[in-house]
Parts: structure tokens; sequence; C-alpha cells
């Protein structure tokens, strides 16, 4: 199989300075089980993660840049960016993120235009996406449904405050060119949204090839089939790159700041700025700008309890994982108390 060129990968002079030396670069195409597809100079090898190292858990996504030696995977380097969801897993939902994707420069929100459309789903992927380090867009798929699209795209462009908004059809190739140019040479895209809104579909568009499977949706509520079965790193012609993602069922958010939660709720923000008191809660003080825009139908009230709902899991994770911070430290101090007592014993 024929070498990659890592500079079209998206390689460069800072990623090369971090890499120990005696390993061999390469970008992860997919996460198995236990195991990586990893794009090297020397082409695409199937890799893993040493004993010790998956001991510790250390956490290697579809789009993570490596170093091998061996043919194992023994580092990841530093991310510019990371979409990261609380695991879907009961076991780890208290203490493990699971990233979706790394390195990503552009994040596509896609939903299709229908029952599939919830502009409270887009707000709690904008907050993730704005977390990361990425930049997010929105993409609303088969706009050929529907004869006029457009109310539906003014709903998601009222909660998408700045970011772009796409109207596609994969069926026509509405929009699609337009949005591949979004895609520069050597930069990372990934699609991310539910099944069946379309993500597979407009990438065989740009591949020109039936490279991702796909499945038709059920047509009384527009849902699909989960049919994409990993996260995979593709290559498009004429440059750039793209993740493709399973259909994400929900989305729970993992340690997001302040900051993502603000980007995604400017209106709120900036009506909060507005108050009477700086320590407003916006629940019921005399003054609050903010619950006088619900009054007056400037700000929906839908969207005021979607930004509470919001804060209140976000303000849950930071309380978990101080706990679990806690706990961690008490383990530490424990075995380090026991280790000093045997010491002592054999002195």
């Amino acid at each position: 199989m024929p070498g990659f060129d890592l500079w079209e990968l998206g390689w460069n002079d800072e990623l090369a300075e971090n890499l120990e030396p005696g390993l061999v670069p390469g970008r992860v195409a997919a996460v198995h089980r236990g195991a990586f597809d990893v794009w090297t100079e020397a082409g695409a090898v199937r890799s893993r993660l040493p004993g010790r190292l998956m001991h510790d858990g250390l956490d290697v996504a579809a789009g993570d840049w490596v170093g091998l030696g061996d043919g194992l995977v023994r580092a990841v380097l530093a991310r510019r960016s990371a979409i990261v969801r609380n695991a879907a897993s009961n076991q780890h939902r208290l203490t493990h993120g699971q990233t979706l994707a790394a390195n990503v420069d552009v994040a596509f929100v896609v939903s299709s235009i229908g029952p599939d459309l919830e502009p409270r789903r887009i707000e709690r992927y904008l907050v993730t996406i704005w977390e990361s380090g990425a930049s997010p867009e929105i993409v609303l798929t088969k706009a050929d449904r529907l004869e006029d699209p457009w109310p539906m795209v003014a709903e998601v462009e009222a909660v998408a405050l700045g970011v772009p908004v796409h109207v596609v059809s994969a069926l026509t190739g509405q929009g699609c060119d337009a949005l591949r140019a979004r895609i520069p040479a050597a930069a990372t895209a990934v699609l991310l949204g539910s099944s069946g809104v379309g993500k597979s579909t407009l990438v065989n568009r740009w591949l020109d090839e039936e490279v991702m499977a796909t499945k038709e949706t059920r047509e009384d509520d527009d849902e699909g089939r989960h049919t994409t079965t990993h996260r995979q790193l593709l290559v498009l012609p004429g440059g750039g790159l793209v993740i493709d993602t399973p259909g994400l069922r929900e989305l729970q958010l993992w340690d997001a700041g302040s900051a993502a939660l603000d980007a995604t709720f400017a209106d709120v923000e900036e009506l909060a700025a507005e108050c009477r008191f700086g320590d407003c809660t916006h629940m019921h003080e005399p003054g609050c700008a903010v619950l006088a825009a619900v009054e007056t139908g400037k700000l929906p009230r839908k969207r005021l309890d979607s930004w509470r709902k919001l804060q209140r899991e976000l303000r849950a994770i930071a309380m978990r994982h101080d706990a679990v911070l806690r706990k961690e430290e008490l383990r530490k101090w424990k075995l380090r108390t026991r280790e000093s007592r045997a010491r002592t014993r054999l002195r």
C-alpha cells in the first residue's frame, strides 16, 4: 500500500518538534476495539497500545497524531482540538470522557430538515464544539424534501448565533460544493449528528464513490439506523480531510467551561449584562433584563430554559469531577502511607 504525505494530512513543524526521537509519526484514521488504523509515510498500518499505556487508559481517537515504535502506539501528540462527550457507558459516566474526534478545524453539526430538527439538541452540540477548540458550523440536509425550508432555517439561525448555517441536498447537489469548499487543503472537518441525517451520503458525494455505507431512513419519523459503525478519517479529492462518525443518540456534556456556554448563548449573556444586580440569578430578581426579555417575547422561554438546564448540567459535572479528584488523591495518599509503613517495618 502506498504511503501518505503527512503534510497533506495536517502535519506541521510544531508536531515534528514534539515527536520523541526514534518514533515514527502517523495519524489515526480509525479506532477499533483495542486496535488503530494509522496512516504513515510507509503506508497504513494496524497498531495497538502497549500493555502499560492500555492499563493507564491512554485516550486515542480518530484524528490523533501518534508516535509509533516497534509497531505500537508509544505516544499521542498534543491535540489542537478535541471533541469530547461524557462516556455513554454507565460504568464510566462519572469519570471518563469519550473523544469523538481530535485535531479538528471545523465541526459540522448535521441535522435533516424535518422531524429530526431540534434546536435544543443543536445548542448542546454547539456548547461541546465551542469547548473543543474547533469552529462549529450547522449543516441542514435533505433540503429537497420541503418546498420552503427557510422558516426552519431561521429557527436554527436563532439559536446558532454567529455560526454559519448551510442548507444542502445530497440528492440534488444543492449547497454540497459550497460546503465542501469549507474544508481547505490539510484541514480536517468532522460530521456530527444523529443517525439518518445524511452524514455518510454527503461524504460519498464528496468522494464521488460509495465509501461509507448508507441506509434509507424511516418515512414516519425520519430516523435512521446506525450504518457507520466507527469513526473514519477520509482524504477528500483536491485536499482536506473529513471524519465521518456513527449517529449519536445523545450528546452528554463533558467538562465544558462557562466560555463555551457564553458563546452558545451570547444573546442571554448580552441581556444578563443589563440586569440591575451583578449577581442576578435571572429567576425572580427585580430589574432582571433576561426575565423582561422573556415577558416581551424578545427571548423565547424555551431558549432560557435550555440555558438554565445546560448550566445545571455543567455545574453537576464540575462537582462530580471534584469528587473524583478528591477520591483519587485519597487513594494515592493511602497508597503512599502503606508504602511508608512497609519501608519502616523493613528497617
